[in-house]
């Protein structure tokens, strides 16, 4: 995972989601025969618990890759939208439409694609 952009970049972030949305009670599902060596070779998968293949979880990093990349649009406007603050004082002192020019702006310049 790239901590900084939330963007999966390996195997291990697809097992870790899977982790998450099917294992929840097994963190430990799946570990690696050389933790420094993580290639699809390495993957060790506990007792009683299917090893997905090799295509299934390149498949399911590029999908994950994809959605990901599709809402660059959103992430870039939420930085640059007005705060929660100002749309507060916006509606209290009566500049919605001065608001609204300002997201926009945004918009415009990160267009959903």
């Amino acid at each position: 995972m790239d901590w900084d952009t939330g963007r999966m970049t390996h195997i291990e972030d697809v097992l870790a989601q899977i982790a998450m949305d099917e294992h929840p009670q097994r963190y430990d599902w799946f570990s690696w025969a050389d933790p420094n060596d993580k290639r699809y070779d390495n993957l060790r998968i506990a007792e009683g618990y299917e090893k997905p293949s090799q295509g299934f979880l390149e498949a399911e990093l590029a999908r994950y890759q994809a959605e990901h990349d599709a809402q660059a649009y959103a992430r870039s406007r939420k930085v640059e939208y007005p705060s929660i603050e100002e749309c507060v004082h916006a509606m209290l002192d009566g500049g919605l439409d001065e608001l609204q020019a300002k997201r926009q702006v945004v918009k415009q310049k990160y267009p959903k694609e």
